[in-house]
């Protein structure tokens, strides 16, 4: 067994993501990194490693019962207290997580998701509308488009009043940047309670049709077990995880396909379905690329003999294990529509495995032809910009001609 004493710095900002991942891969069946603020943790750099670790009952979410480091205080003020100092099924373990999944997951049935696509439609077919009246034929993909699309699908289910939709796509676009200092990390922590503490105020006093309300009076019932912190966290979460994946999934499709013309142009001839460049861009470009934090409840020794120890933290490194040679060949990091194993873990595994996913890929399978059949003649413009994030993996500005 091999316990690596040495961590590698981790890019803060993730500028060049699937390079670090390539050298990563050096490491072994996992590598220990240091996070931002001095955390240590590992991130396996392996498809099937993840994939057990993601589905081990030996690795827990919680925190509170099996990250030392948290319980001692001797994690500091700092990006990651949005991400695990909450109270929710993101952080839960056991019998908790199973209960507070419970209450979240009859918001994403099928028939609920299902329910939804007409206004998807409506919603996509308004912004496109607006996208084409910009007087110069150009925009900014993410702001006109990406973002306030699955933004305005996630509010509208949860009952987020529109004067208060600005302030809360900032805030959480605040929560994925991973290069905050401290003092701004405290400050959206405690900006997000006040806006989720204020709405869950209203709609305990004017319930409405929307699955906030439905929440409350879950959290009113006695005997519910759901605590005032959990329903503030839980809101956190859907709301957070319930729009960032689908932003990254339209805008990094949408950029693979303007960079592969040949491809892009089977897809519009019908030759190879949307789905097939949801699943590839998930892969390829997964919308999370590192995701905070899981942890060893007892000592886990990997296939190559690597140690991880109990209480250490692990990453789950979704962008590495896309892109893994090991699982996709020499040829897994180039984006191929006709690639016939598309098999990815980008909205998890296991316990965890993101209940919104259908939802996600509903949105884009509508927005995604409905733009390329709105502006054939789309093209890119220089000036895209990446998230600065470790944990995103996306554009923060898309700048497009309409054509």
């Amino acid at each position: 067994m091999t316990v690596p004493t040495v961590p590698t710095a981790l890019d803060p900002a993730g500028r060049d993501l699937h390079a670090e991942n390539d050298r990563l891969r050096a490491h072994g069946a996992a590598a220990l990194l240091e996070l931002p603020g001095g955390i240590r943790a590992w991130a396996p750099t392996r498809y099937a490693v993840l994939k057990d670790l993601l589905a081990d009952d030996r690795v827990s979410k919680d925190p509170n019962q099996h990250w030392p480091a948290w319980i001692e205080g001797e994690v500091g003020e700092s990006w990651i207290h949005t991400w695990v100092g909450v109270t929710n099924m993101f952080t839960a373990y056991g019998a908790d997580h199973r209960r507070l999944r419970k209450l979240v997951s009859p918001a994403f049935t099928k028939r609920r998701t299902d329910a939804l696509r007409p206004r998807i439609v409506e919603i996509t077919g308004t912004l496109l509308d607006a996208m084409a009246g910009a007087p110069d034929g150009r925009a900014d993909l993410r702001t006109a488009f990406a973002h306030p699309l699955p933004m305005q699908v996630i509010c509208e289910l949860f009952g987020l009043p529109e004067e208060h939709r600005a302030d809360s796509a900032r805030l959480i676009t605040g929560i994925f940047d991973t290069t905050v200092t401290p003092e701004r990390a405290t400050a959206i922590w405690q900006e997000v309670n006040q806006l989720l503490a204020d709405l869950v105020a209203a709609k305990r006093a004017a319930p409405a049709d929307d699955l906030t309300s439905v929440l409350i009076a879950t959290r009113d019932e006695e005997g519910s077990g759901l605590t005032e912190r959990e329903l503030i966290d839980t809101l956190l979460l859907v709301l957070g995880a319930g729009h960032e994946t689908t932003v990254n999934l339209i805008g990094n499709a949408t950029h693979a396909l303007l960079t592969h013309p040949e491809q892009l142009a089977r897809v519009r001839s019908g030759e190879i379905p949307w789905t097939e460049v949801i699943e590839e861009t998930l892969r390829w470009a997964p919308s999370i690329a590192n995701l905070p934090l899981r942890y060893a409840v007892e000592d886990i020794e990997l296939s190559d003999g690597t140690l991880i120890p109990r209480g250490d933290a692990i990453l789950a490194s979704y962008a590495s294990a896309g892109r893994d040679p090991l699982r996709h060949g020499p040829g897994a990091g180039d984006f191929d529509l006709t690639r016939t194993d598309k098999e990815h873990l980008a909205f998890g595994y296991g316990v965890h495995h993101c209940v919104g996913a259908p939802l996600a890929r509903m949105e884009a399978a509508i927005a995604l032809p409905a733009l390329f059949d709105r502006f054939p003649g789309l093209a890119l413009e220089d000036g895209a910009t990446h998230i600065e994030s470790f944990i995103a993996h996306g554009y923060a500005t898309l700048p497009v001609r309409l054509g």
